[in-house]
């Protein structure tokens, strides 16, 4: 694949990575210029409250708003969290005029390190939320924290030096969390005909922020330096305030498949591996499927979703799935994907004086830079350059 298809295809992750990593390298830059006494007394309250302001206002509009998402909640709730530590600390330089930052400190302290993990842990809950639905509660938000409450109990016992253990936790509990993402990704294209706002590549971006965080955070478990911490609340404040917006605008596709069902099945709801099994072979029921799609298009609606197909065929989401994979080779989303392309290139064909978007938009993509990335993967080559083809 040539290099603007590449673009073509991953554009949001490079422009995000651009912006990111531009933020990383002016922040941790200008950390130099800043005079430390300056840094100490007036930048780092200002930094914090901007942290607590950016947190309190992000929650609220996410409560306000949450329409029911579990993860719209619970992210509110960890902006809370964030806006009560950073309101405690800037309370803590006016009442008292004592910074928290002061040139003695080389490093964090057990302490430090401590309260770290703690906030490292909850901003891991959002991810685990998304990932793994229904698994999260009370006792298993609390269980990774009692690794801490060990190492901080052996320190205290032995008077070993537990900095480093204690620093790379949050990294191990993130590698942990890595290993959900393909299995998430797959349930998402066996279910849905778009990826836009519910895409995989989110949750990624999500981690590459924290990942930054968290190595920030490592060395300045061993060297604490104004330049360390200036670095680290700036990227915090983009984390908290980019997340907030991603997850306002984010679908939740679990919650839409479980609405799709209660409005689907009758009450009370049967459990999905209850269902009838199939009744005819694959064959037949390929049959059925495809005299139903092309006739009703309904992969033309940009909500085309896997249980739609029970409008035709009399199962349960789990068959439904099998039956795509088997006789397709492909997930929903693919097969759905290719179907729309093959639209495209028709309307095209018949219609030359359609502009792309207009295209798209009649053939059930989301957006025109949806279909663009799309006819790509699917064609590996871009829908100008079909075109091109087709003229010669």
């Amino acid at each position: 694949m040539s290099l603007r298809r590449i673009f073509v295809e991953y554009r949001t992750e490079f422009i995000f990575g651009l912006v990111l990593g531009l933020s990383v390298v002016v922040s941790y830059s200008l950390s130099y210029l800043i005079p430390l006494d300056f840094y100490i007394n007036s930048l780092n309250p200002i930094l914090n409250g901007c942290i607590a302001a950016v947190s309190l206002y992000g929650a609220f509009v996410l409560f306000r708003h949450h329409q029911g998402v579990h993860v719209r909640i619970l992210w509110a709730c960890t902006l809370l969290v964030w806006a009560v530590m950073a309101t405690m600390l800037l309370l803590h330089v006016i009442a008292y005029n004592r910074p928290f930052d002061t040139e003695r400190i080389i490093s964090l302290k057990g302490r430090e390190l401590i309260i770290g993990d703690v906030y490292a842990w909850i901003l891991l809950l959002y991810p685990i939320a998304v990932l793994r639905p229904g698994w999260l509660n009370v006792r298993r938000a609390l269980e990774p924290l009692v690794l801490v409450a060990v190492i901080v109990a052996i320190d205290r016992a032995f008077g070993i030096d537990s900095r480093f253990l204690l620093a790379v936790i949050p990294v191990l509990w993130l590698g942990l969390l890595a290993f959900h993402i393909r299995k998430y990704r797959i349930w998402c294209e066996d279910n849905y005909s778009s990826m836009d706002n519910i895409d995989v590549q989110w949750i990624w971006r999500y981690i590459t922020m924290y990942l930054i965080l968290g190595v920030s955070y490592v060395c300045m478990s061993f060297s604490y330096t104004p330049s360390h911490a200036f670095t680290q609340q700036w990227l915090l404040l983009f984390m908290l305030a980019y997340s907030t917006e991603q997850i306002l605008f984010r679908q939740d596709p679990w919650v839409i498949i479980h609405r799709a069902k209660k409005a689907m099945q009758p009450e009370p709801e049967e459990p999905e591996d209850d269902n009838t099994a199939p009744q005819l072979t694959n064959a037949e029921y390929r049959v059925m499927l495809e005299e139903w799609i092309n006739k009703e298009k309904p992969y033309l609606n940009p909500e085309f979703r896997l249980l739609d197909l029970r409008q035709v065929l009399p199962l349960n989401r789990t068959y439904l799935s099998q039956l795509i994979n088997t006789e397709y080779n492909c997930s929903f989303y693919q097969w759905v994907s290719r179907l729309r392309i093959e639209e495209a290139k028709r309307l095209k064909t018949e219609h030359p004086d359609m502009t792309m978007e207009e295209v798209a938009e009649q053939c059930g993509f989301a957006s025109a830079r949806s279909f663009y990335r799309t006819f790509a993967r699917e064609e590996d080559m871009t829908p100008t350059e079909w075109l091109a083809a087709q003229s010669q």
